[in-house]
């Protein structure tokens, strides 16, 4: 088979498998495979693919036409302009949270901030953070020892090892100083609502997706604890579920926070909550 042919064959199998964009998907694989871009493939679409090419690829469409998430099986996921590794540990990354930490970025005006990133999973927010402020003192916290090995590779890769502390901690459990902000992605789905996720969702931990049984309470709990660490006037950034936002902001307004707005994402959602306290 010519590698244009391997390419329509399993983005046909991809669609019959009800894989969301499979041409795309089948792309990544077969570039990943022969270890070329994208744009390289369509320079060599009549090229012939051997058997010790062909062999490899066939077992990753068979699990991805199962669900096994792209970036589990690429091993990486592009967040903000980095590559990080992305594995079963920790959530993949979506781009909403992308979208978070622009937003942050553009709120942070002294360069030397004090930042915790709660709930790091595989420690995109923190990195991200630290990539674009050199100056900056960043920690990352998680209840998954996993994710935070996870997290700590990803720092390694990224040469942030040196200046981006991970530790586990149960929300602020374990926190011990104060910032200037406090950003985080919690877990906010509901368990009620697990039959209602995709297969590639549900590979990720449990621990990454459900926030009890209503899906905010963690996110709740966050904004009871984060006045005792955050410095005055320091920013509470959140990315909560759709439909949760109405009930948080009343709650970050009962426990005395300023400055309190939402941010919708791009698809319209309410999605981002801030505020500032003290």
């Amino acid at each position: 088979m010519t590698l244009l042919e391997v390419v329509q064959s399993a983005a046909a199998y991809f669609k019959k498998h009800n894989i969301e964009s499979p041409r795309l998907n089948a792309e990544h694989l077969v570039a990943h495979v022969l270890r070329r871009t994208r744009m390289d493939l369509y320079l060599e679409f009549e090229r012939e693919l051997t058997e010790a090419e062909l062999a490899p690829l066939r077992e990753m469409v068979m699990r991805r036409a199962q669900g096994e998430p792209l970036q589990h099986l690429l091993g990486t996921v592009e967040f903000c302009g980095l590559i990080f590794l992305c594995d079963k540990r920790a959530m993949v990354p979506r781009p909403e949270t992308e979208e978070l930490v622009e937003i942050v970025e553009s709120k942070i005006e002294n360069r030397q901030s004090k930042i915790l990133d709660v709930g790091t999973g595989s420690g995109v927010i923190a990195l991200s953070l630290a990539a674009k402020f050199p100056e900056a003192e960043v920690r990352g916290v998680d209840i998954s020892e996993d994710a935070l090995d996870l997290a700590r590779e990803n720092a390694a890769r990224l040469g942030l090892s040196d200046r981006v502390r991970f530790f586990r901690s149960n929300l602020l459990q374990n926190v011990d100083r104060t910032f200037d902000l406090i950003v985080a992605n919690l877990p906010y789905i509901a368990a009620q609502d697990r039959h209602t996720l995709s297969r590639e969702v549900l590979r990720d931990p449990d621990v990454a997706l459900f926030g009890g049984a209503h899906g905010d309470e963690l996110v709740h709990e966050l904004i009871v604890q984060a006045p005792a660490r955050l410095r005055p006037g320091g920013m509470l950034a959140l990315e909560v579920g759709i439909g949760q936002s109405e009930g948080l902001l009343s709650v970050l307004a009962e426990k005395k926070y300023r400055d309190i707005y939402s941010k919708n994402d791009y698809s319209g959602g309410t999605r981002f909550l801030f505020a500032r306290y003290g």
